[in-house]
């Protein structure tokens, strides 16, 4: 399998039905563009990782990447932290995803121990782990499945471990969270998007990426018995929270 990369075009065409949205061959060829254009703060949340494995992750801890796609998360953390430092299983549903993943990690970081298994994180035996990272990827679970994912993470964390929760977010007020997605969809356009585009790809997500109001988000994670979480990036419509298992 190739890595090239290209341009996201998947919407740019008229169609006759549109699909619902899937982590297919067509979108991991794009993908790298399509969350680059589509994602806002995305590169200042993975830019972060290292540094918040380096101030609560024990040397030699285990990691997760929860939905890690093309393994970001752990290309992140091994630009920040030598190889002794850390063991690192990526896990994603979609076997395209999890095919370009191990040749991305294996071609750019071949001295660190890293690994990308393909599974559902709703039932995944978990390791105990230091550090749990869940970039963009509950938004995509039934809501009836959220808590248990959530708490099952939570048990897997040792003591002092952090999980990192990044998602798409709505506003608990109307005219607010309107604002928030009138500018989201300046942000596209100004990436290269048309209308067109736009629309189509907003259908092609509708009941299947369902997002939660952050103060869902923060009971969901002190249900699970998390004694503290902050939610520390915010950028329109999508956050990141980090949560603390003492």
């Amino acid at each position: 399998m190739s890595t090239a990369s290209y341009r996201d075009a998947i919407y740019s065409t008229p169609l006759d039905r549109v699909a619902r949205f899937s982590f297919d061959e067509q979108v991991v060829a794009c993908f790298p563009d399509m969350i680059r254009r589509s994602v806002p703060g995305y590169g200042q949340i993975l830019g972060m990782l290292g540094l918040i494995a380096r101030r609560h992750l024990r040397h030699g801890a285990h990691v997760y990447d929860l939905g890690c796609s093309l393994g970001a998360g752990g290309l992140a953390l091994a630009g920040s932290l030598p190889p002794d430092a850390f063991r690192y299983t990526g896990v994603d549903l979609s076997p395209a995803m999890v095919a370009r993943a191990r040749e991305m990690l294996a071609a750019e970081c071949p001295e660190h121990a890293l690994e990308v298994v393909e599974g559902d994180i709703r039932t995944l035996a978990y390791r105990p782990s230091g550090m749990i990272l869940l970039n963009f990827t509950l938004q995509f679970l039934d809501p009836a499945e959220r808590d248990a994912v959530i708490a099952a993470l939570y048990e897997a964390l040792e003591p002092g471990g952090v999980l990192v929760l990044s998602e798409k977010v709505v506003d608990p007020d109307e005219a607010d969270n309107a604002w928030r997605v009138e500018r989201y969809h300046d942000f596209k356009r100004a990436n290269g998007y048309s209308e067109l585009e736009i629309s189509q790809k907003r259908t092609a997500l509708e009941n299947v990426l369902v997002p939660d109001t952050l103060d869902a988000h923060h009971a969901r994670l002190a249900r699970a018995g998390f004694p503290r979480s902050l939610t520390w990036f915010q950028y329109l419509n999508f956050a990141s929270l980090i949560a603390f298992k003492g």
